[in-house]
């Protein structure tokens, strides 16, 4: 059983912090989908560097329409609130606790399919059941 190495975290982290410091986020016109994914999922895992996510997130936040996934912007936004301790817009961080499965606070849930419409993801009942189906 491979265990996980906390280090590589920082190395992928401290990579792509030496990317965006000279040519910003990358986007999908040039760099192309699967770079786009992997330093979105890069930055989305580097939570022991909440300044880095929440610099990485005003920059896609930044980028000209259709040149960032929306969907990327919204987990990154819930992932930078959670580790404020901030309550989450999009409802994609969920957490174990003893029995308890279930998404993290969300604020102003009334709206919250609206938001997660807007950014191009599937309403929050659709999203939950995956959510628990894999944590099955």
């Amino acid at each position: 059983e491979l265990e996980w190495d906390d280090n590589v975290d920082l190395e992928n982290t401290e990579y792509l912090r030496g990317i965006v410091d000279n040519a910003g986020w990358p986007d999908l016109s040039s760099a192309g989908h699967d770079v786009v994914q992997a330093a979105w999922l890069l930055v989305q895992h580097a939570d022991h560097d909440l300044l880095f996510q929440a610099q990485c997130l005003e920059l896609m936040k930044n980028m000209p329409s259709g040149e960032v996934k929306l969907s990327h912007i919204a987990f990154l936004e819930d992932r930078v609130r959670v580790n404020s301790k901030l309550p989450q817009l999009y409802g994609t961080q969920f957490y174990k606790d003893g029995d308890y499965f279930g998404p993290r606070p969300i604020e102003d849930i009334i709206r919250l399919d609206e938001r997660r419409l807007k950014m191009g993801m599937e309403i929050f009942a659709e999203y939950e059941t995956l959510m628990r189906q894999l944590h099955e």
